[in-house]
């Protein structure tokens, strides 16, 4: 009789403990996680084209930091501002 008592309360807390670790895990599924990126995407702004920040020519303009896709693109946007 203490043999099927003592099962039962095993039991008993078997299942508590897998339905927690089952709600526990639901919820970690439903949240979003923010997939890290290795490289952002810029816009050139003179042809208004998308380069990897890490290859993309910089220029600092008037204080500011703009990327373009090539030197000539960064000529042409210092050119336009000059003038």
């Amino acid at each position: 009789m203490i043999r099927t008592v003592l099962v039962l309360a095993l039991l008993g807390l078997l299942f508590l403990l897998l339905r927690s670790a089952i709600r526990e895990l639901r919820r970690v599924k439903g949240e979003r996680v923010p997939i890290p990126r290795k490289d952002v995407m810029v816009q050139d702004p003179v042809c208004l084209s998308y380069v990897p920040k890490s290859t993309a020519v910089a220029a600092d303009v008037g204080g500011q930091t703009y990327f373009f896709c090539s030197r000539q693109c960064a000529q042409s946007f210092q050119e336009r501002l000059s003038s």
